[in-house]
């Protein structure tokens, strides 16, 4: 008979398996001052993206070959939904 933390264990992954999954995918990056940044992923706690592009408010102020964001302004990472052929 397995118990709870044994079924835990097998699926727990921590913040860097996260990370090592989503490298090379579209992302959008959100900072603590509600910035977005929406790229691939290119790197670990500081961040180093790639065909960046920032939205303020939802709209599209500027884009930049190259950006690094330090972690600690990280708000929080998630996958992007769209490609940056889609809109870029």
């Amino acid at each position: 008979m397995s118990t709870a933390g044994e079924k835990g264990s097998a699926t727990t992954k921590t913040p860097a398996d996260f990370l090592k999954s989503i490298r090379g995918r579209p992302v959008v990056v959100k900072l603590n001052s509600g910035v977005d940044y929406r790229a691939c992923l290119d790197g670990y706690m500081n961040i180093a993206m790639e065909q960046t592009e920032e939205y303020v408010n939802g709209q599209l102020k500027n884009k930049y070959g190259d950006a690094f964001i330090r972690g600690n302004n990280v708000l929080y990472i998630s996958t992007s939904k769209r490609t940056l052929a889609d809109g870029a």
